[in-house]
């Protein structure tokens, strides 16, 4: 995707966000079809690993996502920063909150249920509990040799599961921080001054 094709897409996602934050429903109901398959794709990729049945809910929490994103549609106010990171940030919330019930049970629901599932309990043993927690020390000690950007571009592809197009928009963003114009947006060097002939 080219720059001006990137900075036309956010320009469109940041024209729908204003319109749902006044109100408009439509405009509301388009973001967040935009904001589902995010939040689905982050639930998926953060609860994938964990044990019992809270890998289970992905679907449950996406949605109890977008709950969110829309009961927080009227508090949000533009930083400079995509919307994405907005959404992702409710996300990270809400994983972290089944997470926690999760780890505190393990092996029992996350999400309580008014029935008994009908589903042999696949849930990690304390072996591959143990063998995933190693894993996990494993990987952080090898991030913690990268140097922070690559380590971030790394973490945004794999443990957040963006695609390198959605990262490289990201990065962009970031590196150029907030409030700055995406490359080829900003004015010419010179626009405006009068040209001396020579």
């Amino acid at each position: 995707m080219r720059d001006d094709e990137v900075a036309n897409a956010q320009g469109a996602i940041g024209a729908l966000v204003l319109r749902a934050v006044d109100g408009d429903e439509q405009a509301t109901h388009d973001l967040l079809a935009h904001v589902h398959p995010l939040a689905l794709r982050y639930c998926r990729t953060r609860l994938s690993r964990l044990p019992g049945d809270a890998r289970h809910f992905v679907e449950d929490l996406a949605q109890e996502v977008c709950v969110a994103v829309l009961l927080a549609l009227p508090r949000y106010k533009d930083t400079g920063r995509p919307f994405e990171a907005f959404v992702f940030a409710i996300a990270a919330h809400k994983v972290a909150d089944l997470q926690r019930a999760a780890m505190r049970h393990p092996g029992s629901t996350a999400v309580p249920s008014d029935e008994m599932p009908e589903r042999p309990d696949d849930s990690l043993g304390p072996e591959e509990r143990a063998l995933l927690s190693s894993d996990a020390e494993w990987a952080k000690k090898l991030l913690a040799n990268l140097p922070e950007n690559q380590r971030e571009l790394l973490l945004l592809r794999i443990a957040v599961g963006l695609t390198a197009e959605e990262t490289g928009q990201m990065w962009e963003c970031h590196r150029r921080g907030p409030g700055r114009p995406a490359p080829g947006t900003e004015p010419a060097a010179g626009a405006g001054r009068a040209v001396r002939p020579s």
